[in-house]
C-alpha cells in the first residue's frame, strides 16, 4: 500500500489521509462549504470529501430501478420500498449520489457495484445510539461535452466527474472523454448525513501518451487511497453535523 499523509478536513472536525504532496484545491480557488477538495501534483486526478443531506429511501430506491433495468447484472435485491432491504437501500443510496453529478448524454458503467465495507477508526467516538454503515464501488463515465457541474473541478482536460443523464437517454454525440471514480459512501443515520469520498482518475492524459500502465498506477493509487481512508477515516467533531 502507498504511503499517505494525515489531513485535517472540514476545519479538523474530520480526519482523513492523501497520497504525500497533495494540493488543497481551496488555497488555488473557492470551494463549496460542504466540500474538500485535493488536487494531484502530478496528474489530473482529484479527491473529493463532500458532506450530503442523507438521500431518502425513496429517491435512492427510484434511481436504483433505472440503473438496474440498463445494467441488469447490477441488481441485488427488491426496487420496490416495500420490499427492499437495508443492503439494499445502502447500494441505492451510493448509486444516487453517482448519478446526481449527471449532465445530460453523459453515460455511466457500474465496475465494481457498492460493497459494504467496515471503518476502522470512525466509530471509535461515534455518539452513543449512532448507526453508522459504509459502502464502497467503482463507477466509469464517459461524456462527450464540458462539465457544468461545480461539485467537480473544471479543468479544460475534461477530469471531472460524470455520469448517466437522469432521464436514461443517451446523446447521439459518441462519448469522447473517460474517468475511473473510486468512492465511499458513509451513511449516518441519526445526522441524517451521506459523508461521500470521491477519487476521480481521468483517463485523458494517459490515452494521450498510450500509457495503459500509468493509467493502471493511478487507478491503483486511487484503491490504496480509499483503503487507507476506510481504515483511518475518523470524524473527530460531530457537532459538525448539527
Amino acid at each position: 500500500m502507498s504511503q499517505h499523509t494525515d489531513v485535517p478536513l472540514f476545519g479538523g472536525a474530520i480526519r482523513g489521509v492523501l497520497p504525500p504532496n497533495w494540493i488543497d484545491a481551496s488555497d488555488l480557488r473557492e470551494v463549496p462549504d460542504h466540500q474538500e477538495l485535493f488536487l494531484s501534483p502530478n496528474t489530473l486526478s482529484n479527491l473529493i470529501v463532500e458532506i450530503n443531506q442523507r438521500v431518502s429511501e425513496e429517491d435512492a430506491l427510484s434511481t436504483f430501478t433505472t440503473l438496474s433495468q440498463q445494467q441488469p447484472s447490477l441488481a441485488a435485491g427488491s426496487g420496490s420500498a416495500a420490499s427492499a432491504t437495508p443492503d439494499t437501500i445502502n447500494q441505492a443510496a451510493a448509486l444516487y449520489h453517482l448519478h446526481d453529478l449527471c449532465d445530460e448524454g453523459d453515460a455511466m458503467e457500474v465496475v465494481a457495484p457498492p460493497r459494504q465495507v467496515e471503518l476502522g477508526s470512525l466509530t471509535t467516538n461515534a455518539p452513543s445510539g449512532s448507526s453508522i454503515t459504509a459502502y464502497k464501488g467503482i463507477v466509469e463515465f464517459k461524456t462527450a461535452g464540458t462539465r457544468r457541474d461545480q461539485r467537480q473541478p473544471a479543468v479544460e482536460s475534461g477530469s471531472a466527474v460524470s455520469g448517466v443523464s437522469m432521464n436514461g437517454g443517451s446523446s447521439s454525440a459518441p462519448p469522447t472523454k473517460a474517468l475511473t471514480c473510486h468512492y465511499l459512501l458513509v451513511r449516518l443515520e441519526v445526522q441524517e448525513t451521506d459523508l461521500l469520498v470521491f477519487f476521480n482518475v481521468p483517463h485523458e492524459e494517459f490515452d494521450k501518451e498510450g500509457d495503459s500502465k500509468g493509467l493502471s498506477k493511478e487507478e491503483a493509487l486511487a484503491e490504496d487511497t480509499l483503503k487507507a481512508i476506510e481504515e483511518k477515516l475518523k470524524i473527530q467533531d460531530w457537532e459538525l453535523f448539527v
